[in-house]
């Protein structure tokens, strides 16, 4: 641990010099420039990965991967994982279903966008793609409503000639689905495998030898805020002899009754030998082969985990016999899917299997894809080596507490939660080992105790929660129990279930079920602080696909727990008694009383659809009946951004979503120290208001594109913290810029010096430093730093301090020794003063 910090700062004024004319280009002026040119730092972690959709290797260059991620874009490496490089930041959507390399040309990559593994958390994409440079510039392709792509074949030797497997969308029907092809790299498409508006293609192949010869696999499946079905009737398997001209439907030896989700491989030297994992009612699912190129099938197993989120089949190019499932665990085969062994669970792979690769040049090497990232191997399956340098954690929730270094804490898909400091006080970063793990499973919420940040309130999937001291990983279980024998009266939880810990009452803490429970003494017992505040819908009775739930579905809710459950609660930070709660099922709910009454708002927000699932609410810091309200309408298949206030407890609202794309709201936040500052997170990143919501501005600076899933602001430090579902957790240090635009028009003025953060002379710890190279995220910035800003074209005379007469206040860091009477030549000069007006350190500084 470090030592105790030293504060031995003096107080000191700044004088700021430009250079005269300095129109250096980065000069810039305008808003957008303004925000483009803020700082975010990677704090990571890496140690654990994101969903990997799909992988794609260099034909005569094993050592170069490319990598799909289901919301982290791509990523190249050139050395077996050992370092890496993101090619998408810049893009316009960051979810990835396939990854191709053009076999012919390997500079020559196809991308498909939206992943297509049927999560409740899965984002959609915004069409195909193509880069004939490896990587390093793309082309958009179209086929934007696509949605969902699963798979893309690219002809064995024209580059230029691809087919597309399109799922479509996910939550709801459309008829941009199907298998597209095209023969001019892109510029034009024919749709030539369509079925129906609720049936899309979910997996693709092509035999090697052959490339006119393709397998299609066909998938009727539908998600919804309340349950999923992959009974819709249009699932299959389809070949075509012709590259796509004429399709046959399959069937001898395949199941009769109805099929749902099916993966495809066939054998790299034997095109004759095809599997399939298929989903099918009757207990007919399982592994079929094929050894006539589909015409007659055989059920070899009935092994085929989780259908719905793995079917994935893939032949080892070197031994027939040899085959690989996807699922919960790696299973493999040694002849022919006969009997099984699992390869992984000793090894300490992450679980659950999207993507696997086996090298035709050498069987024993084989990576693979999961929920947690990368593995590898060199030694067909027996000993992993997990890659742990890429930070592409799928944040859902954080927090922070108010240590010094302040520590940040969250929950990430199928990851577990996580707490770190912001400052690892040892000069290397904040690597994988400053992140302590606190609990397992699906992580959401977590929330360090405001009176003793030792402890923090964690949640994993469907409201398992506990209260951890991190330091010892000392556990106490604290989810409420009905208390009642009826099985109908039992609680509700969402698969992300709310905590909310009081900062007005130590101990208080509430849990939402589908009612409010608080507890006063730490989760040790509970109460209910409201009655059902769902609409508390008979799911059964809902219909998908026009039949009801309560009928046989293939993977039948599959991902979605319980329905009619509260997604988002708060207390406002200046009244204990002002409580919220918003469901899944399209309720809005406040008490001004502590939960002795309860008023349902939600008919009153103008313009919102019914039963649209509430993301996030933000009670006010500046007014008691102030509330910010997000709500994603994308589980209804609608995917407009919805975002309103309220000044009255909700008897009123204002929609503020001017500026904001067609991408889904995921969070809002207020700052709590200036009231027309509020940030937004949605599917593609951050945006920025300054005028509580008139007008909204992409907060861009170096964020890649990436789906923001919650957003915390540290307020003695004044950080943004910003919880990323792909790439891990970023910081943007020190928000005083924008707190001063949001005051007044700063881009406007020609010069303007901003309020320094406070900042602090630390005592570093020791640190083993011979550890070779790793991932560590960004630490601050050693000492103070200055921010200011110049309108471009400013010409100005040298600033020269005298006698006590300067501009700005602050405290400042860092290198310069120039005199302070003479300007630089092509930027900015600060001189940074004591109280007596005598220079104590003179900083050049860049003009943009």
């Amino acid at each position: 641990m470090a030592r105790p910090p030293s504060r031995s700062l003096a107080a000191v004024v700044v004088a700021l010099a430009l250079a005269a004319p300095a129109p250096a280009a980065a000069q810039q002026a305008g808003l957008d420039d303004f925000l483009a040119a803020l700082d975010f730092r990677e704090m990571g972690p890496a140690t654990m990965g994101g969903r990997v959709s799909d992988l794609a290797i260099h034909p005569s260059a094993p050592a170069t991967w490319y990598v799909g991620l289901a919301t982290g874009g791509v990523w190249k490496t050139t050395s077996h994982g050992s370092s890496w490089t993101p090619l998408w930041d810049d893009q316009p959507c960051p979810s990835i279903g396939a990854v191709a390399v053009a076999p012919s040309s390997p500079n020559v990559l196809w991308v498909g966008t939206g992943e297509p593994q049927n999560r409740q958390s899965s984002p959609w994409g915004c069409g195909v793609f193509r880069s004939t440079d490896g990587g390093r510039t793309w082309s958009s392709l179209g086929l934007e409503d696509t949605r969902h792509v699963s798979r893309i074949v690219v002809h064995p030797t024209d580059p230029d000639v691809a087919w597309v497997g399109a799922v479509g969308r996910l939550w709801g029907p459309n008829e941009e689905r199907g298998v597209y092809r095209t023969t001019d790299a892109g510029r034009t498409w024919d749709k030539v495998l369509f079925i129906d508006e609720d049936t899309g293609v979910i997996d693709l192949a092509a035999d090697a030898s052959d490339p006119n010869t393709l397998f299609a696999a066909t998938y009727s499946r539908r998600r919804t805020g309340f349950g999923f079905s992959a009974s819709g009737g249009g699932g299959g398997i389809w070949r075509s002899s012709d590259g796509g001209d004429t399709w046959e439907r399959l069937s001898e030896g395949l199941p009769e009754g109805e099929i749902g989700r099916v993966g495809l491989d066939v054998h790299d030297r034997d095109g004759d030998l095809v599997y399939a994992t298929v989903e099918a009612t009757g207990g007919d699912t399982g592994l079929y082969r094929s050894r006539d190129r589909g015409a007659t099938w055989e059920k070899v197993s009935s092994n085929n985990p989780r259908p719905m989120y793995f079917s994935l089949v893939r032949i080892d190019p070197n031994n027939p016999d040899r085959i690989y499932l996807g699922g919960v665990q790696l299973q493999v085969s040694d002849d022919g899917g006969r009997t099984w062994w699992d390869r992984d669970g000793a090894e300490n792979i992450h679980v659950d299997h999207h993507a696997l690769w086996i090298d035709p040049s050498d069987s024993d090497h084989v990576v693979l894809g999961t929920d947690g990232g990368l593995a590898t191997t060199f030694d067909g399956a027996e000993t992993w080596r997990a890659i742990t340098n890429m930070a592409i954690g799928q944040f859902y929730e954080v927090d922070v507490d108010d240590r010094d270094p302040y520590w940040v804490c969250g929950g990430l898909q199928d990851n577990g939660n996580w707490c770190a400091p912001t400052h690892s006080l040892d000069g290397f970063g904040v690597d994988n080992d400053h992140w302590i793990p606190i609990h397992t499973g699906d992580g959401f919420h977590n929330h360090p105790d405001p009176f003793d940040p030792e402890y923090v309130y964690t949640e994993s999937q469907g409201g398992n929660m506990a209260r951890v001291h991190v330091a010892t990983g000392q556990q106490q279980d604290m989810r409420p129990i009905a208390r009642t024998d009826d099985e109908d009266a039992e609680y509700r939880w969402n698969w992300n279930t709310p905590i909310v810990v009081s900062r007005h009452a130590r101990g208080t803490v509430y849990a939402a079920g589908n009612h409010l429970l608080r507890s006063r003494d730490h989760g040790i017992t509970w109460e209910e602080a409201s009655p059902d505040l769902t609409k508390n819908l008979d799911r059964d009775t809902l219909r998908i696909f026009g039949r009801p739930l309560g009928e046989e579905h293939l993977s039948r809710n599959d991902g979605i727990g319980a329905y009619g459950t509260i997604t988002a609660a708060a207390e406002s930070p200046l009244d204990a008694r002002v409580l919220w709660a918003g469901t899944d099922d399209g309720n809005l709910q406040v008490t001004t009383d502590g939960g002795a009454t309860w008023s349902n708002v939600v008919e009153r927000v103008p313009g919102l659809p019914p039963h649209t699932y509430v993301s996030r609410i933000d009670p006010s810091h500046h007014e008691p009946g102030r509330v910010y309200v997000s709500f994603d309408g994308h589980r209804n298949d609608d995917f407009a951004p919805y975002v309103f206030t309220s000044d009255d407890f909700g008897r009123s609202w204002r929609r503020i979503t001017d500026g904001l794309p067609d991408w889904s709201v995921n969070t809002v936040r207020e700052h709590p120290r200036t009231p027309s500052l509020l940030f937004a997170g949605n599917e593609i990143g951050m945006w920025v208001t300054f005028d509580r919501g008139e007008r909204w501005h992409r907060l861009e600076g170096d964020l890649p594109t990436v789906p923001v899933d919650d957003i915390a602001i540290q307020e003695r430090e004044n950080d943004l913290v910003v919880g990323t579902h792909g790439r891990s957790v970023w910081i943007l240090s020190g928000l005083g810029p924008l707190e001063a635009q949001a005051r007044a028009d700063v881009v406007a003025e020609a010069v303007e010096l901003f309020e320094p953060q406070r900042a602090t002379q630390w005592s570093i710890a020791f640190a083993w430093p011979f550890q070779g190279d790793r991932f560590a995220g960004e630490n601050p910035a050693d000492g103070a730093v200055l921010r200011y800003w110049l309108r471009d074209g400013v010409e100005a005379a040298p600033a020269v301090t005298d006698g006590g007469t300067a501009s700005g206040d602050g405290g400042a860091s860092g290198n310069g020794g120039s005199s302070a009477g003479a300007s630089p030549a092509d930027g900015v000069r600060l001189v940074v003063s004591d109280d007596t007006g005598t220079p104590v350190r003179t900083l050049d500084g860049p003009a943009g």
